[in-house]
């Protein structure tokens, strides 16, 4: 007698499609986005968990506790807030056309975006003080070298870094406490120029 076959499923049928796995990465970015949302105080683990579709066991995975990922979100923040946006605009051969990039785009990426204005908020937690100082010089340190190539002394280069730095960081505040005293979409091209040109007149 032949011996009846038996029916077989693929296991991968019978399985409902698994999601993948969340990688700090993401959750360092929806701590980004908590923060610039709510503050430091919105970086909770279960709302997060909520919010990327997963569980706590997922945080743990990555994190041994909230401050951990706080730190890491920081980190995060400097990577594509300032490392990323300096890669953008190095790709510029022209000094003053490079210096108009940057300004441009880190002042229409904290207008869109209140993460910075939040971090600023709560400058006096000893993560947030620490990463907003090495952003900080980064960034002054950064647009020291774009005047000193322009044939600013140092001395001179570093303080109109600082100055221009100013001049981004009062912006960014006030795109979002106070937007009606900002020159609108159609003027803020020419009102960029214009403080750049001041700041670039010759060394």
């Amino acid at each position: 007698m032949a011996q009846r076959q038996r029916k077989t499923t693929a296991p991968d049928a019978r399985k409902a499609p698994t999601k993948p796995r969340l990688s700090a990465q993401d959750w360092a970015d929806a701590a980004l986005t908590a923060i610039g949302e709510g503050g430091l105080a919105a970086v909770a683990v279960e709302p997060l968990a909520v919010r990327l579709g997963t569980t706590k066991g997922s945080f743990y995975w990555h994190f041994a506790n909230r401050d951990a990922l706080i730190k890491a979100a920081l980190e995060r923040w400097a990577e594509i807030n300032t490392e990323g946006i300096i890669s953008e605009v190095e790709a510029e051969p022209d000094i003053r056309t490079r210096i108009r990039l940057l300004f441009a785009e880190a002042i229409s990426s904290a207008s869109a975006d209140p993460l910075e204005v939040s971090l600023l908020a709560t400058a006096s937690h000893p993560e947030v003080a620490a990463a907003l100082r090495r952003v900080t010089e980064r960034r002054v340190a950064y647009v020291a070298e774009l005047f000193a190539a322009l044939g600013f002394p140092e001395a001179e280069a570093r303080r109109r870094g600082l100055l221009a730095y100013s001049v981004y960081l009062g912006h960014a505040q006030l795109g979002h406490a106070a937007p009606s005293v900002l020159p609108g979409e159609d003027e803020f091209g020419a009102y960029l120029d214009e403080a750049l040109d001041v700041l670039m007149a010759g060394p």
